[in-house]
């Protein structure tokens, strides 16, 4: 098996993970990798996460051109904003998980701290999170807005429709938008009832210790 087919394997069998524990539902959400010669592998438009067949993926070459597989999804704009302007990144997921959408709903989510600090793994796994406003549905001004952030975060959270990430590779990316579903949900059980969080002072003792990129 070629190492381009392992990652298919691997796109598809986190994908259904994600799934098969309710982080996305019926056709939600995409993914994307790098491939070893520098081109892309991304989930086709109006596919399931729970049926994604890896030799349909769509295959993009080195140059952005779609040489192969079924139509990308509508997002694109989403994903190629992160590999061009975020250094190192080798994949995107986006999802439509509902505690994190239902926490972008809000008034407390914060804009430019959108996950309130009540454990260390979100800060170690995300950084930042950033909430950007309501798009329409594939609106290129999606990935706009992620642009505009110039790489400064590696993940964002589309108000009431889903979080994105991006991670080093496909695994790291799938597990910190599972961090960021998981404090979000964490969140809304103990809104309103004064849940201590981190103080500034262990936010800062986390981002040191683990050389997190932790922008103001």
């Amino acid at each position: 098996m070629t190492e381009e087919s392992r990652l298919r394997e691997r796109i598809c069998h986190l994908a259904r993970s994600l799934y098969d524990r309710g982080l996305t539902h019926g056709s939600t959400g995409n993914i994307s990798a790098r491939t070893p010669d520098g081109g892309l592998l991304v989930s086709p438009t109006g596919t399931s996460f729970g049926r994604l067949d890896p030799g349909r993926l769509a295959r993009f070459d080195a140059a952005g051109r779609h040489v192969g597989g079924d139509p990308p999804t509508k997002e694109m704009p989403l994903h190629s904003a992160f590999y061009d302007t975020r250094a190192g990144t080798g994949a995107v997921v986006h999802l439509h998980s509902t505690h994190s959408v239902a926490w972008s709903m809000m008034p407390e989510a914060e804009v430019e701290d959108f996950l309130p600090p009540l454990t260390p793994y979100a800060i170690m796994q995300l950084g930042r999170v950033k909430l950007l406003p309501f798009f329409l549905p594939g609106d290129p001004a999606m990935g706009a807005a992620v642009r505009g952030l110039a790489g400064r975060r590696s993940a964002v959270m589309l108000a009431n429709h889903g979080p994105v990430v991006a991670g080093r590779d496909v695994e790291a990316a799938c597990n910190a938008i599972e961090e960021l579903e998981a404090t979000a949900k964490l969140a809304l059980l103990t809104r309103g009832a004064g849940a201590r969080t981190l103080t500034p002072d262990q936010v800062q003792a986390v981002v040191t210790k683990f050389d997190v990129d932790w922008d103001t």
